[in-house]
């Protein structure tokens, strides 16, 4: 059977519409973006003009992990409540027994996780571009603007979240309790953010080559992650109500 993606973007837009009326969802959306954009914009508006090279790239690269933070752990709380949350209210065997593919129905899962993660991500990265370029200090300004850091927060953060939607969809499909998978997708999704913050603190200098380098590795993985997700889901067994 070949890929239907009109059966796909039936999935993607039930789930947005099952997040307008989950408060728990909406409060997570909220929730990390504010946290992880209120601490390292103060963190950047006050660090001093005379801070020397080394402590001002330490300052600026905990300020932006935090920015990938969001990417990483909000489509995780997310990502693992698609499967097992759908099975405790009842609604995930009646999709199940459509015609719909695993793969089309993961896919229309994993859309829906990805694109406001990513519109939250960038929408709060720009927020603390502005807040930074107005009222920083300009030498830290300048040190912020640089490609490097730019190249990391736009480049990681949708192969980030990439990592934690399947890590989350991997552990909801074979949970049977929402707390728990959450708290295992939560983490799953950090392992990537090693290498990260090794480049946002300059432990790993971020050139180019670098970045494209892991990027290409992290989108691979993803990739992967896609096909091991749905080699493990076991349709039957989520109908059934079998344990695992």
């Amino acid at each position: 059977m070949s890929f239907n993606w009109r059966r796909t973007d039936a999935i993607f837009r039930k789930e947005l519409m099952d997040y307008r009326r989950n408060r728990f969802v909406i409060l997570t959306m909220l929730f990390f973006p504010v946290i992880f954009v209120t601490l390292p914009t103060i963190q950047i508006l006050l660090i001093n003009a005379s801070t020397s090279n080394a402590k001002l790239a330490a300052h600026i690269g905990l300020s932006l992990l935090y920015m990938l933070m969001i990417p990483a752990m909000v489509p995780s709380v997310l990502a693992a409540y698609t499967v097992v949350g759908e099975h405790e209210q009842g609604t995930l065997e009646p999709i199940l027994t459509t015609p719909i593919s695993r793969e089309e129905f993961l896919v229309g899962k994993a859309l829906a996780v990805l694109v406001p993660t990513l519109g939250i991500a960038y929408v709060v990265f720009g927020v603390f571009l502005g807040i930074s370029a107005i009222f920083a200090k300009p030498g830290v300004a300048s040190a912020i603007f640089s490609g490097p850091h730019l190249l990391v927060q736009l480049l990681f953060t949708p192969l980030l979240a990439g990592w934690s939607i399947w890590a989350g969809i991997a552990i909801s499909a074979r949970s049977l309790d929402v707390r728990a998978a959450q708290q295992l997708g939560v983490l799953a999704s950090l392992p990537p953010l090693g290498i990260v913050a090794l480049m946002s603190f300059n432990v790993i200098v971020p050139t180019l080559g670098l970045a494209l380098g892991l990027a290409a590795g992290l989108l691979l993985v993803d990739v992967l992650g896609w096909r091991a997700v749905a080699a493990i889901f076991d349709r039957e067994r989520l109908i059934t109500g079998k344990q695992i």
